[in-house]
């Protein structure tokens, strides 16, 4: 029974606006001797997701605000290099929302065995984790089916493309928005995608009624903003949405107006619906042998940003908003 030395990052200041470097920490701490039911985790990687920016200002927010000063949490897959809990071995490989530090111990219950024969290790936060299961989620909750035109927005990062592959499998045509050529050309030859167009060139409306002009079904929002409002104009009656997340405001210092056509909500009889991914923690396993099945098939892409280092999570965490990943954005820790 031995101590361990372990990097963290912490959170030193609340943000204004975008986040920046000086708003972090990191931290040596020592993980004390593993005790009876413990088990001891080696982080291989982690995640940085844009959620975390709401957990970063003070309040109440549907989870908690993180502690100034204490290290951050997320999720991460790592390995068990100790146990004295009946359930762990060394040598497993499992997931957790200990992430933002090298090493941490905790007790079985909050650890989830994954298959470590899977490589690489960090597609379990990726297509086959909670941003996948997101997606996978989000496509169930509106029932998306063949047949529907779905739009995403934000559809290169690491929920969107996940999104759209499970729609083409579903058999809709999917639609996506993106801000470079190179993530156009990622949705369409990576990911089957069957339109995208670049947001930054033209106005949003305009271009989803080129590559849409009978309206679309679905729309799987990632953005909020200019997006969610062309969505409500080209949403066909009896039109849904899935309302996932809403980046283009998360930095934002005062609350953004709501979309000037939301009375389409009514004209058109449409059906908006929130989702939070915790709410879908007791569908994990049939979501992990559908999506698993279709990533070991070669059916599904995970397609990741890696970074190396834990000193360089939190600009990891910050180019997330500069659009810096296409796919999900992981941080290798060992």
């Amino acid at each position: 029974m031995i101590s361990q030395k372990s990097r963290e990052i912490r959170l030193v200041s609340r943000p204004t606006g975008i986040p920046v470097e000086a708003d972090f920490s990191v931290a040596i701490t020592e993980i004390p001797p593993l005790q009876d039911g413990q088990v001891r985790v080696r982080n291989l990687y982690m995640s940085v997701d844009p959620y975390m920016r709401g957990r970063m200002n003070a309040g109440k927010s549907y989870v908690p605000a993180f502690v100034l000063g204490e290290a951050l949490t997320g999720g991460a897959v790592g390995e068990v290099v100790e146990s004295r809990a009946a359930t762990y071995k060394p040598g497993d490989v499992v997931t957790s929302m200990y992430g933002w530090r090298e090493f941490f111990q905790s007790p079985p219950g909050e650890l989830h065995l994954v298959d470590r024969d899977v490589d690489p290790h960090s597609v379990y936060l990726g297509a086959m984790g909670m941003t996948g299961m997101t997606a996978w989620a989000g496509l169930n909750l509106v029932e998306v089916k063949s047949g529907d035109v779905i739009y995403i927005s934000g559809a290169a990062g690491a929920v969107g493309n996940v999104a759209g592959q499970l729609a083409k499998i579903r058999g809709c045509y999917v639609i996506g928005s993106a801000g470079s050529p190179e993530k156009l050309s990622f949705l369409i030859n990576e990911c089957g995608f069957d339109q995208a167009f670049n947001y930054k060139t033209a106005p949003v409306l305009e271009q989803l009624n080129n590559v849409a002009p009978d309206g679309i079904d679905v729309y799987f929002d990632n953005v909020g903003g200019e997006s969610l409002e062309a969505a409500l104009s080209a949403l066909r009656v009896h039109g849904r949405i899935i309302a996932c997340g809403g980046i283009s405001g998360y930095n934002g210092t005062t609350p953004q107006p709501g979309p000037a056509n939301l009375f389409n909500m009514t004209t058109k009889r449409l059906t908006m619906k929130g989702l939070i991914v915790g709410d879908w923690l007791a569908s994990q396993t049939e979501f992990e042998n559908e999506v698993g099945g279709y990533f070991r098939a070669g059916h599904l892409k995970d397609k990741e940003t890696v970074v190396e280092g834990i000193e360089q999570a939190p600009a990891a965490f910050i180019g997330l908003f500069r659009g810096k990943n296409i796919g999900k954005m992981v941080v290798k820790l060992a």
